[in-house]
């Protein structure tokens, strides 16, 4: 779990460098227990951030607030959230991973095409599960990343 959050910090801090200057909001895809959800609010003080997820794990103090919550799979729930920012997301933070590997490389194959249609060129893609996007480049882990695996995108034109 340590190796895990590390990583996850390490990864989301050098997100939001990467993305400082580039406008948007910031997709949650994943909310679980609100951990990195919590690490992105302290990121992005300013920013939107809508968060996804099938159900509500999280302390009600964590949760977002109902504008910026979408609940169901989310197949369904980055379509829908297309229609309402269209390619405008600056980053996307997907944890999608679980114990069943084979599940996740499908559910990561089933939305990598609906992310790609949310965030913006130049914005970045961390993602615990392998998802190479069309057109994105796949970028160095940051200083102080742990052996968790993990994934950095850049999104190309």
């Amino acid at each position: 779990m340590i190796a895990r959050l590390l990583t996850q910090r390490a990864c989301l801090d050098e997100a939001a460098r990467l993305i400082r200057d580039l406008p948007g909001p910031i997709l949650e895809i994943g909310l679980g227990k609100a951990r990195t959800y919590d690490r992105l609010r302290a990121l992005f003080p300013d920013r939107e951030i809508f968060a996804l997820d099938r159900d509500v794990h999280c302390p009600p103090e964590l949760a977002p607030d109902a504008a910026h919550l979408l609940l169901g799979d989310f197949r369904e729930t980055l379509q829908f959230l297309q229609a309402g920012i269209g390619r405008g997301a600056a980053l996307a933070h997907a944890d999608i991973g679980s114990h069943d590997r084979a599940r996740d490389a499908r559910l990561a194959a089933d939305i990598t095409p609906l992310i790609a249609r949310l965030v913006r060129p130049g914005g970045v893609v961390a993602t615990d599960r392998e998802m190479p996007g069309p057109g994105w480049q796949a970028l160095p882990l940051p200083e102080g990343a742990g052996v968790w695996p993990y994934y950095l995108y850049r999104v190309g034109r």
